[in-house]
Parts: C-alpha cells; structure tokens; sequence
C-alpha cells in the first residue's frame, strides 16, 4: 500500500489537468468569456480615439483662447462671426433669398 503523500503527489497535479482541460473550453467560449474581452477591445478602442479626438478639440481651444487673449483682432473676429455685432458706423444690408 502506497502512504498517502505519496498517492496526494501523484493523484492532485492529474485531477488538477483534468479539470482545466475540462472548465478552460466552457470558460473561454461562455458568453463572459472570448466574446466578452472583443466586446471589451472594441470599446477600449472607441474610447482612446474618442480620447484623442478631444484631446485636439482641447489643443484647438487652447490655441483660440491664446489668440484671443493676445490678439484684439481675433477678439473682433469673434465677435462678429459668433456674436454677430457690428461697429457702429457699418451698415447692414439684408437680402432675401
């Protein structure tokens, strides 16, 4: 009869193979498995080019509110273009379409 370490040493790494041979396959291809950790890259990589898209929204600001700052001329130009004003000796002429 064999002592029971030694039967321990022998038996456990064996049943240990067996059973991730067995749960690996259903783990991987399980619905929180291979499809779950694509589904997650897909999103990771949305979101950095989100990331980066914003990032150079922020750098656009960044470099507007530098001009503004410094530049009266870009401060008329905003003015005009987003706020809609004129000087007070301009005329407007308005036509229809």
């Amino acid at each position: 009869m064999t002592p029971p370490i030694l039967l321990l040493q022998r038996v456990l790494p064996i049943a240990l193979l067996c059973g991730a041979v067995a749960t690996v396959p259903y783990l991987l291809l399980s619905p929180t498995g291979m499809p779950r950790l694509e589904e997650l890259e897909r999103e990771r990589e949305r979101i950095a080019e989100e990331r980066s898209q914003l990032a150079d929204h922020i750098r656009q600001l960044r470099v507007e509110v530098d001009r503004v700052k410094n530049d009266p001329r870009a401060v008329e130009r905003a003015a005009r273009n987003r706020l809609g004003l004129v000087r007070q000796t301009e005329v407007i002429f308005q036509f229809d379409d």
